[in-house]
């Protein structure tokens, strides 16, 4: 059920005018909503932390009436903007190859792979380190908060440089990130590191999200974003296992998500080179 209404929520926000910032929003919403989760629910018991997750549910229904009634129409008639040799601008509709949105939702499922396995062991390997559990997730709750920065600079530089050429960009940098966690840590690199991740997560996220919005107007892919998140989540830790298993320790997960990152930005730079040639306008748009 929470995943059609993340769906639903993802097709709604993707059908904004300026999808960058529709989903910087809702990250912004998420990194608090994470970080006092993180601090509140602890604090609860079993039965007040489901009451508490129901209290929270049942305030959706009262925004329900602004959804959109009906879709959009087919994924290969999409509007875009483009200027002429004499500096005209033109309104004109283009034909999006199929092979966009399926290469963007592998490109975000080897990014979720990369996070699934990051933090299904961020704290175990930790604690193997020495670090004490609780200081642990209060690094965790902490860069939660610190990475609302993220959603206040996504949209600008959505509107500078387009939404494609960063998220190339951040995924490179996830992938230093995560190779980061390789070797010795003490709690500071700890902290550094988890907020890092944090802000590369909000980019990463808005700027996933927003493009798929702007390559499917329907939302019939939008919508299968939270299917390629959940594959990534499941493929990840499952790998990470398998690589304990084997004997090659935390360094081997770790290892494993900066490849991860490193494969998304590739399938991710090879689309935006192939629609940069077919539909400039579509590839650079914010």
């Amino acid at each position: 059920g929470s995943g059609i209404c993340t769906a639903v929520a993802l097709v709604t926000l993707g059908g904004s005018s300026h999808p960058a910032r529709a989903f910087t929003m809702l990250l912004f919403a998420f990194a608090f909503t994470q970080g006092g989760e993180a601090q509140i629910l602890p604090k609860l018991s079993m039965n007040g932390i489901y009451y508490f997750l129901i209290g929270f549910s049942f305030i959706g229904v009262f925004f329900l009436h602004w959804m959109p009634p009906h879709g959009l129409k087919d994924i290969s008639d999409v509007d875009v903007d483009v200027t002429d040799k004499k500096g005209m601008h033109h309104h004109i509709h283009k034909h999006v190859p199929r092979y966009v949105p399926w290469m963007s939702l592998v490109a975000i499922a080897l990014t979720y792979t990369s996070i699934g396995g990051y933090w299904a062991y961020i704290k175990l390997a930790n604690l193997s380190s020495g670090l004490e559990g609780g200081a642990i997730d209060e690094a965790i709750a902490w860069a939660s908060y610190v990475s609302v920065f993220g959603c206040l600079v996504t949209t600008f530089i959505a509107n500078r440089y387009g939404m494609a050429k960063p998220l190339i960009i951040v995924l490179l940098c996830m992938a230093f990130v995560t190779g980061m966690m390789v070797g010795d840590m003490t709690f500071m690199l700890l902290l550094l590191n988890i907020i890092l991740f944090n802000l590369l997560w909000v980019f990463i996220d808005v700027y996933q999200m927003g493009t798929m919005s702007n390559f499917d107007q329907t939302g019939k892919f939008v919508a299968l974003i939270i299917a390629a998140q959940g594959l990534g989540y499941f493929i990840g830790p499952n790998i990470a296992g398998s690589i304990l298993e084997y004997k090659f320790g935390y360094d081997g997960v770790f290892i494993m998500c900066a490849v991860a990152a490193v494969m998304a930005m590739f399938v991710f730079g090879a689309m935006y080179v192939r629609l940069k040639r077919a539909i400039p306008a579509l590839a650079d748009a914010p």
